[in-house]
Order: C-alpha cells, then sequence, then structure tokens
C-alpha cells in the first residue's frame, strides 16, 4: 500500500509510420506593403496636463496623504491608549491581590 508504483511504458501497438519529411518552400519576394503611418486610436480620448489640472492633482494627492496619515495616526493614539488602560488595570489588580494575600 505506501510502496510507489511506477508506472511502466505503454508499448505501440499497430503500425507505426516514420514521421513525414517536409521540403523547405522557396520565398520569392513580393511587393512590399505601403507602410502606415502611426495614427492616434480615435477611442482613446488625448490627456494634456495643463498647469491648473497638475496642481490640482498636487493637491487631490496631499490632500488624500493628509487624510490616510490622520486616519493610521489616529489608530495608533487608539492601541496607545487602549494598552496603557490595560496595563493600569493590571497593576490595580495586581495590587489588589497582593493586599488580599497579606490579610489572609
Amino acid at each position: 500500500m505506501f510502496q510507489p508504483k511506477i508506472p511502466t511504458m505503454p508499448q505501440p501497438s499497430g503500425l507505426v509510420t516514420p514521421p513525414a519529411v517536409v521540403q523547405p518552400t522557396t520565398i520569392t519576394p513580393g511587393t512590399p506593403a505601403p507602410a502606415l503611418a502611426a495614427a492616434p486610436d480615435p477611442s482613446r480620448p488625448v490627456v494634456q496636463l495643463t498647469p491648473g489640472t497638475a496642481v490640482a492633482l498636487v493637491g487631490a494627492g496631499t490632500a488624500v496623504v493628509l487624510v490616510v496619515g490622520t486616519v493610521l495616526v489616529s489608530l495608533l493614539l487608539a492601541v496607545a491608549v487602549t494598552s496603557a488602560s490595560v496595563a493600569v488595570c493590571a497593576v490595580v489588580l495586581r495590587s489588589l491581590i497582593a493586599s488580599d494575600a497579606k490579610r489572609r
């Protein structure tokens, strides 16, 4: 059950024909196709950056960075406040348990 089974190569059955020999063909040069000028695709509009749009893009990027930074800093602050409150609770519980043990 746990021994690997090595597959055996099947023997060819019937007549085996050798592969056909392909004869090379000669290529005759024809008339070259006229070169087409690279025209812009009319379905895609061309985007032109003017100074006004560049300033708008920079302003929008700055706003996004500030908003994301504010959210991340507030999350970090929330974690810090939570960990500090858990640490204070741990110290209070430890002192209560220690004082209860001294009374006995």
